[in-house]
């Protein structure tokens, strides 16, 4: 077992694509496989499995990529102690639902970093941190989808911790004949094209980013990004209905 391979490994599950982590370790595809497959008949165990939308982590891989991440981050620590390197640079990969992360790059104090923000669904979410593609997994978790969203944390073996809670905002155009009002209510906005996102096969409301998602709607819209929905807000006087500075949660790995 050597350091390349378990940094090879690492990348790999960065990438969530054998194809992908071999351009950014400037190697080819062959020889990365080759690593990997290597390492799993060295250590008895397989890492990977190959499914329809890549490869992710098996539930060994998982444990063992936590060992991994250990000793490749203290043979940084000892290049830098011995070898005078400089500080490694602050890696950090969030999933998220459709929401900026800005204030958290800007509080990270690292002179070099490299984030990874994936805007995507509530299901791809929690599938990214069970495999480990991120560390951090942010949701909207309210009354209504707590017992479902707490079961299928529970079953993927992820922990759960508030971040903060918030109050509701309508958000509409500035052209919008509503734009002028301090309040509105849903009765105020039952003529206009109501917007969320959808989420894919798992689009139940259990999973919705939205607030009031059972509620029927005259006019409704799903998009699946934000730019989309931003464009159908101003060019149809739509409306969405987010938390500002969402009520968020965040998903760790607890394996």
């Amino acid at each position: 077992m050597t350091l390349h391979q378990l940094k090879y490994m690492i990348e790999v599950v960065n990438c969530g694509s054998i194809d992908e982590a071999a351009k950014r370790l400037y190697i080819t595809q062959p020889s990365l496989s080759s690593a990997v497959k290597e390492l799993e008949a060295e250590i008895g165990v397989e890492l990977f499995i190959c499914t329809s939308k890549g490869i992710v982590l098996s539930v060994d891989g998982a444990e063992f990529l936590g060992y991994a991440r250990q000793v490749v981050e203290q043979a940084g620590l000892l290049e830098q102690r011995y070898f005078n390197k400089k500080p490694s640079r602050q890696l950090c990969s969030i999933s998220t639902q459709h929401y900026a992360f800005v204030n958290l790059i800007k509080n990270s104090g690292a002179d070099e970093y490299e984030f990874t923000l994936r805007e995507t669904r509530t299901h791809e979410i929690i599938e990214d941190v069970k495999n480990m593609r991120s560390e951090i997994g942010i949701i909207y978790r309210n009354l209504f989808n707590r017992k479902v969203l707490d079961k299928l944390l529970r079953e993927n073996r992820l922990d759960f911790h508030p971040l903060f809670t918030a109050q509701p905002h309508i958000f509409i155009s500035t052209q919008n004949p509503l734009a002028g009002r301090k309040a509105v209510t849903l009765a105020d906005l039952e003529d206009y094209p109501y917007l969320s996102f959808e989420q894919g096969e798992f689009n139940s409301f259990y999973y919705s980013e939205e607030m009031l998602s059972t509620v029927f709607r005259k006019k409704s819209i799903h998009v699946s990004d934000r730019a989309t929905l931003f464009n159908l807000l101003i060019g149809l006087n739509g409306y969405t209905i987010f938390l500002l500075f969402k009520s968020k949660y965040s998903v760790d790995s607890s394996i």
